[in-house]
This record gives structure tokens, sequence and C-alpha cells, in this order.
């Protein structure tokens, strides 16, 4: 069975806030993005995943142009190239990278994820926020959970699903009224425009099954009840499409391409015990 290419290390603590009688609060700021481009202690891969046939796809755009400027990472690919014409997810994902550490949630507390993007799609439709996005994917292949944000010329969405990832199984929700594998994409009435910078921020209380994401400091999308426990997860960021794939045949590419930028993404755990 194919396995996905996820990294197996933990994240460890960054500054450590003194609890003076309130929560514990550990801050990791994990970026190093000019490692991609030299392959010195990277803290980043290239993301992908192995197939049954013992082949490996890898989620990378040959002719894109990666700059580190200062401390931000961005990153041109115009036309995108990418696809795939049997299975999905290998047909959303243009190029991506994931984080080489995993992040573990409190098991009593909340865990946040924050970091700046800037998107612009190229030749595309603006009115279609599937026509080629920017992204923040936060990616457990135990679960197959995918909690993310997508960014492009005039749209944002929120993004809520259980995946069926290549090598990943799950078992059935308890409520079988649930499905086991879903995906919801909220497309969001909230004002951007074509390579506009904002601070996302999304938030997973795992005691609690919550969870919650904020654009600049406002809460934009909140689901409770969230059917798997997310042991840890590693984070992605991408340029994606999401077509649906047409009689084996992706339909996601028409001459299109995107510039996307992403800040270091600061990991916040709050500890309530």
């Amino acid at each position: 069975m194919a396995q996905a290419t996820a990294p197996t290390s933990t994240d460890r603590p960054g500054d450590i806030e003194p609890a003076r009688g309130g929560p514990r609060v550990e801050t990791v700021r994990y970026g190093d993005f000019r490692s991609i481009i030299t392959g010195k202690d990277s803290k980043w891969e290239i993301g992908g995943f192995k197939l049954p046939d013992g082949g490996e796809w890898k989620y990378r755009e040959p002719n894109a142009t990666v700059i580190v400027e200062g401390e931000k990472l961005r990153v041109r690919a115009n036309p995108l190239s990418r696809s795939h014409d049997r299975i999905q997810v290998l047909d959303n994902a243009k190029h991506m990278y994931f984080s080489k550490a995993r992040f573990e949630p409190p098991d009593d507390g909340e865990i946040a994820v924050e970091l700046s993007i800037a998107a612009r799609r190229h030749n595309g439709n603006d009115d279609d926020l599937y026509d080629g996005m920017a992204t923040v994917n936060l990616l457990d292949f135990n679960t197959g959970a995918a909690i993310d944000f997508f960014a492009t010329n005039a749209k944002i969405a929120t993004v809520y699903g259980r995946v069926l990832f290549p090598g990943v199984a799950v078992d059935p929700p308890d409520d079988l009224n649930r499905p086991t594998y879903f995906c919801i994409f909220n497309e969001l009435d909230f004002p951007t425009r074509a390579g506009q910078t904002h601070l996302y921020r999304i938030t997973y209380d795992k005691k609690n099954d919550t969870l919650v994401w904020y654009i600049d400091g406002q809460e934009v999308d909140r689901h409770d009840n969230v059917p798997m426990k997310i042991e840890s997860f590693l984070v992605a960021l991408g340029m994606m499409t999401e077509k649906p794939i047409d009689d084996d045949h992706s339909v996601s590419l028409h001459g299109q391409g995107l510039t996307a930028e992403w800040s270091p993404v600061t990991i916040t755990r709050t500890f309530r015990s």
C-alpha cells in the first residue's frame, strides 16, 4: 500500500512564557526558507506521495522560480504545468513544501498556526477560486485531516476536510450518519485583491474538538465536534488548483500561473494543564 512521504520528527519548544498563575505558552517560529535553495539543514522538503506501483509523485513545478527575500518565501510558476489524470489529490497540488517537523497539539489546550500570505494568479479566472490559489495546509496523514486556507486574487476560503490521501485509511466515525471522508470549502465574503497580504491563523483545541480560522485577527469560520483527534500535523505551503478530474483526464490547467508569498510560520501552544 502506498505511503505518504510525511516527516516523522516533532517540533521542539521555542520561547516559553512563564505561567505566572495562568496557562503555559510555548512559541516556535518556523521558517529558514533560504535552506530550500541552499539545501543546508533544510526545514522543508518538496511534498509528495509514494504510489502503489513503486513510483513517487512530487509536488514540484519544474520551472518554478524560488526567491527568498529577507525572511519571506516567494514562488512563481507561470504557467503551471503539473497534473494527474487519475488521483485527485495528486492533480490538485502543483508545487508544495512540507515542513520536516510535525507539531503536536496539547491534550488540554490549544495550538495556533499563524503566517502571512500574498497570492497573485496570472491569466486565470478571478471569479473562480479553484482556478489557482496559494495555500497553507495543516496535514495529518494518520487521520487524513486537511485544515487549510486558500487565497487568490479576489477570493479566500477556509477548508475543513478529512481526505483520502494515497496510503491513508481511517476508521469510519462513531456516528455513521457522518461521512468518513469529506471536505467543506467555505468561500468567504472577505475583501481581498491580487497580491494583498493578509495574516492567517488556524487554531485547534484537541480536548474540545474545535477548529477556528482567523484573517487579520477576525474570526471567519469555526467547526465544533471535529470527528478525529489530531495527534500531530505538518505544515504545507502550496500552490494549488481544485478541479475535479473529468473522465480520467485532468482539466486543471489552461495556461494560468501563480505567484505566492509566505512569511515564516509561528506555532503557539497554550497548555491549560
